[in-house]
Parts: structure tokens; C-alpha cells; sequence
């Protein structure tokens, strides 16, 4: 239903979220969201340019979401590196449809609103996990000893 684009922005906004006190390299923010630096570069780069998050270079840099958590939708993201397309005409270019769909195309349109909608009632803030349930992106909850007697270190340094 959505693209891997899509999938790998919401992770890395979730990520920077859950993070939000430090600016993450590209490789940082790739490694513990298990994704790809390169295509995460692009991904990236496009929530840049919405506004989404900020980037800064240097030896301190990296990126760092600039919108409040609470305020952020999913739509917001998914619109800023792949908008959703609604079905407005005939994907066929029926001529005898015309604005009419018929109803597999409504049918399916009305699924893709409906997506649409939930997108756009669920802040950022609603993803990054509750003491119920695991955290987003990572292999064990926050804080639990695992083993070692110590916290877990989630960050992932640069080399």
C-alpha cells in the first residue's frame, strides 16, 4: 500500500523523534533504521525541503527533526517525499467513464482516502511507543539490562 520511500522516511522521523535532543549523521540515522545511506540521502533530502527536518554540516552535523512531534502527521510525511495519488478519472481513460468511476476504481479510491485520513489524524508522537508496547526501531525497550548490567546504548556512532 505505501513504497519503501515512504516506509523509509517514516522510519527515519521516527527515529529523529525519538532522538530529537542531537543531530543524527546519515549513516547514524541509516544504521539504526535499517536502511540503505544511500537511498536514505535522497529520502533525506526531501523532508528537508519540506521543512521537516533540518540539516546542518560540519563536524557537530547531521539532521534533526525540526517539527513538533505532537503537531506532525503521517500525511505530512508521506506527502513530503511521496504524495498520495487519489483516483479522480478513469485510470483506463475509458471515454465512457469520463469523472465516473466504476466501482472498483470508487472502491479503491475510498480505500486510499480512508488511508489518507488515518494519516492525517496520527501525530509523529503516537509512534514512538508507550511502556506497553516495544519501541519503534529498536531490538529491546528502552533502558531494560540486557544481560550486561547496564542500559542499552542505542546510538549508533559514526566511523
Amino acid at each position: 500500500m505505501i513504497s519503501q520511500t515512504t516506509e523509509y522516511a517514516l522510519r527515519a522521523v521516527v527515529y529523529l523523534a525519538q532522538h530529537a535532543s542531537e543531530a543524527w549523521t546519515t549513516k547514524q540515522i541509516a544504521a539504526a533504521t535499517r536502511v540503505p545511506a544511500g537511498y536514505l540521502s535522497k529520502v533525506l533530502q526531501g523532508l528537508s525541503r519540506a521543512g521537516l527536518i533540518t540539516s546542518q554540516r560540519g563536524r557537530h552535523g547531521g539532521f534533526q527533526l525540526h517539527a513538533d512531534p505532537d503537531k506532525l502527521t503521517l500525511l505530512e510525511v508521506v506527502n513530503a517525499v511521496e504524495p498520495i495519488r487519489r483516483i479522480t478519472r478513469c485510470p483506463l481513460n475509458l471515454s465512457s467513464h469520463g469523472d465516473d468511476l466504476c466501482p472498483l476504481h470508487r472502491k479503491l479510491d475510498e480505500t486510499i482516502a480512508a488511508v489518507e485520513k488515518q494519516f492525517a489524524e496520527t501525530p509523529v508522537s503516537e509512534l514512538l511507543g508507550r511502556e506497553d508496547t516495544p519501541e519503534p526501531l529498536c531490538e529491546f525497550p528502552a533502558g531494560r539490562n540486557v544481560g550486561t548490567g547496564r542500559k542499552v546504548n542505542l546510538r549508533v556512532d559514526a566511523e
